[in-house]
């Protein structure tokens, strides 16, 4: 059986055939056939916009974002909180609140199809099934008087028309697929009963047990610890191996994007300034943005002095009194100051003329307050554009 084979028509709970996500035996989907450097996207979006009606006036929190992600890729979508990272995944999904919020604009297309102009059923029958989404705290998106295992069942039955025998069959498979321990047991258990990272996991399988094309997810690892979202991100990369889904990484941290992304796009102000190959992106970044969130990362250096460690012998070697390096002195002189970006996102009701980041851009010049700079292509980078009129020539 492999990831695109039907479910069984009962499978034993106590001894599930295999997690549906992980199949050793099954080979990964095939690469297309004339593979290209840039594989067409499997989710399209394009100038997508959309604004609110509040008291005030009306907010613009999406404005012309565009993006794209192909089968088996990983893109990374970051910002700072209140950039639109999240509001970009509701609106895909068709679940931007309403009434007051609302697509005003742009395209969402999955394999071509149009989502925008789609209608409530037919969006419920895509969602689970075709996109899935994990969700920020599973504490508050798990059901609290539902065991995990109804809540895995329920998008079964409902997207595969599957009795509850065999729902709760893929429930369990779905538990041992993202490795949590005795999954038949677990799958009996309520929320409150697990621990954060056991809740992300069961997140994890409910947002793949219709074996979604599409993969959204949003900070999954927040409030874990470093063990457990090394263990996350780990599962996410070997479930999007063994399925071939494309999944849209939601963050705020550029170390997660390094870790696990192929492509990134970055957003600011309801807008995306800078995207392309990751190693292009981290390694010269070409809106100021990006090098701020970047500079903000803490790097470990080898040492104190940040060339040749601690424990110097007498000779001064990472350390500013020459007393075998026990760190006083100078011992930080060569350690790399932690960078902010100064200022705040701008408000949706203040929003600069021009580029909206320049209030908090230390290259910016006239043109920057007076003209918002369009995406361009950087000369020589494939793939790789920007937002700025200073460094994206």
């Amino acid at each position: 059986m492999n990831a695109e084979s039907p479910l069984p028509e009962s499978p034993s709970p106590e001894s599930p055939s295999r997690p549906p996500s992980s199949l050793p035996e099954s080979p990964s989907p095939s690469p297309p056939e004339s593979p290209s450097p840039q594989p067409p996207p499997l989710l399209q979006v394009r100038d997508l916009v959309v604004e609110f009606a509040t008291r005030h006036g009306r907010a613009r929190v999406l404005d012309r974002v565009s993006l794209g992600v192909a089968r088996g890729e990983i893109l990374g979508l970051v910002g700072e909180s209140g950039c639109g990272k999240s509001m970009t995944a509701l609106a895909i999904l068709g679940l931007v609140p309403g009434p007051a919020g609302r697509i005003a604009g742009g395209s969402i297309q999955l394999e071509g199809r149009e989502l925008t102009g789609l209608g409530d059923e037919p969006l419920r029958r895509i969602r689970g099934k075709d996109i899935g989404m994990i969700f920020q705290e599973p504490m508050s998106s798990l059901n609290p008087v539902f065991t995990v295992g109804e809540q895995i069942a329920e998008s079964v039955r409902l997207h595969e028309n599957a009795g509850r025998k065999a729902a709760w069959a893929r429930a369990v498979a779905m538990l041992k697929a993202v490795d949590i321990p005795e999954p038949a047991a677990r799958a009996r258990a309520y929320p409150h009963q697990l621990s954060g990272g056991m809740r992300q996991r069961v997140m994890i399988a409910i947002a793949l047990a219709c074996r979604p094309r599409v993969l959204i997810a949003d900070e999954p690892t927040t409030a874990l610890d470093t063990t457990v979202q090394a263990q996350i991100f780990d599962l996410l990369r070997e479930l999007q191996r063994d399925t071939g889904a494309a999944i849209i990484l939601i963050t705020h941290d550029m170390g997660a994007v390094a870790e696990l992304a192929d492509r990134v796009a970055v957003m600011y102000a309801g807008r995306v300034v800078e995207q392309g190959g990751v190693a292009q992106v981290l390694s010269a970044p070409r809106h100021p943005y990006t090098r701020g969130l970047s500079a903000c990362v803490p790097h470990l250096d080898t040492g104190p002095g940040g060339d040749g460690g601690g424990d110097g012998d007498g000779d001064g070697a990472g350390a500013g009194d020459g007393d075998g390096g026990d760190g006083d002195g100078d011992a930080g002189a060569g350690r790399r100051e932690l960078v902010e970006i100064p200022g705040v996102v701008p408000s949706l009701f203040a929003m600069p003329r021009g580029c909206a980041f320049a209030p908090r851009c230390a290259d910016a010049v006239a043109k920057c307050a007076r003209e918002r700079p369009a995406m361009r292509a950087i000369p020589a980078a494939a793939g790789h554009a920007a937002a700025c009129w200073v460094t994206a020539g």
